[in-house]
């Protein structure tokens, strides 16, 4: 049966069928509309709103009965995928610990999980940790998991002595990895560069770059590091895939050895603060054999995805440089494009773009977020700071705003005794 879209009749049960709601669906909605049909146009604004809310109150008796259909037919599914696995042999005690949840309690999907979170957590020497109750809280059905793992809340050793029997445990239930766990994260794993964590000297920073994005001019991610001011402070090295890892714009290019004792050569005496891993595929795959020989430091991260994002990840990581002498703060900048401009904010100050300078250029004005302007602030080494910059290139906006925002971020109020 084919319906013209253009002549649908809401109070016909045919229409609704060929729209894809079932019969039974179908007929209700058509009744409904045959008892509440629409006013004409010419009717009162008040009528036919009166009559669009008679209708829907008609219809929320049907609308509630789908929710709860489309709730029960969660919760069978959900049900029936575990009981599949564990009729395949698949047996996990999670699973188990779900469906005598169901059997001799009585829950539903949601406790069920519940209650196997509390199970795990009791049998693995864990403690009580429910995170979908308010902090301090635990629902009733993780405490029920909780207890019939073992756990005890009232008990001061519960922990220790709990964490001694997963401990000794011949048969452990839980599911063991079958990867080993190393001591340090591999750099494939590593997350990408953002304006978060706090800046780092130039000299504490060290790159190690791919040879293939090295010689790839058409990424741009080169470019960027050699236009970056005081970019040759950081450590820079190139991983080369069957010939190991040098320094970049090194004089000999075929040096030959155990990357791991070059590795350990070109890291002798450094202690560098943020490390970021630009690779991709053979490179990256190699730089993971020897993540081992890469120091910890407090920030490690790596750019990933398309070209588009490796800049934008690159921009973030080369603008948390600093110079000796220089304090920015970290964290991250909210950015705001408004009608009259761009807008960023970092703490309580906000960065705006204030429009044209006279006779040339662009202001931009840090604020406070009252509005009032950021007057009075001044660097840890006692020099005030001015609210306002007046810059030429509209396009480099961004990056003078976050500069901005984050010396104010970094600075301390003015007194004037402590400046005598």
């Amino acid at each position: 049966m084919t319906i013209d879209p253009a002549a649908f009749d809401p109070a016909s049960a045919a229409c609704w069928i060929a729209h894809g709601r079932r019969p039974e669906h179908a007929d209700v909605l058509a009744s409904v509309w045959t008892d509440y049909p629409d006013l004409p146009s010419e009717a009162p604004l008040h009528e036919r709103m009166a009559r669009s809310r008679a209708r829907v109150a008609a219809l929320r008796p049907f609308n509630d009965a789908i929710r709860e259909e489309a709730e029960r037919e969660r919760q069978r599914a959900n049900f029936a995928c575990v009981e599949r696995r564990v009729a395949s042999g698949q047996i996990r005690p999670f699973d188990q610990a779900i469906l005598q949840a169901r059997s001799q309690h009585g829950y539903n999907w949601d406790a069920a999980v519940l209650y196997a979170q509390g199970r795990y957590a009791a049998e693995a020497g864990w403690e009580p940790r429910d995170f979908s109750a308010p902090p301090g809280e635990t629902s009733p059905a993780y405490a029920q998991g909780f207890r019939d793992g073992g756990g005890c809340f009232d008990d001061l050793f519960d922990v220790a002595r709990r964490s001694f029997a997963a401990t000794a445990r011949t048969g452990d239930p839980l599911p063991i990895s079958a990867t080993p766990r190393v001591a340090r994260p591999a750099p494939s794993s590593w997350p990408s560069p953002t304006d978060a964590p706090r800046p780092a000297l130039w000299s504490k920073r060290t790159v190690i770059i791919g040879a293939a994005t090295a010689s790839n001019a058409a990424a741009g991610l080169m470019t960027m590091l050699q236009a970056q001011p005081r970019h040759e402070m950081a450590h820079i090295i190139i991983a080369d895939v069957g010939r190991g890892f040098r320094a970049w714009r090194s004089a000999d290019l075929h040096q030959i050895g155990d990357p791991a004792d070059q590795l350990r050569a070109m890291f002798a005496g450094i202690e560098p603060d943020d490390l970021l891993i630009i690779a991709d595929g053979e490179d990256l795959a190699w730089i993971d054999r020897h993540a081992g020989m890469l120091p910890l430091c407090r920030t490690m991260e790596r750019t990933r995805n398309s070209a588009i994002q490796q800049r934008a990840q690159l921009r973030a990581w080369l603008e948390r440089g600093l110079c000796e002498g220089e304090v920015l703060a970290g964290g991250h900048i909210r950015w705001t494009k408004l009608a009259q401009g761009l807008s960023g904010r970092l703490g309580e100050f906000v960065a705006r773009y204030a429009g044209k300078a006279q006779p040339r250029g662009h202001r931009i004005v840090i604020e406070l977020r009252d509005g009032d302007p950021a007057i009075g602030f001044m660097t840890p080494q006692g020099k005030l700071l001015s609210p306002e910059a007046i810059i030429t290139n509209k396009d480099h906006m961004r990056r003078h705003m976050a500069g901005m925002l984050r010396r104010f971020a970094s600075a301390i109020p003015h007194h004037r005794d402590a400046a005598a």
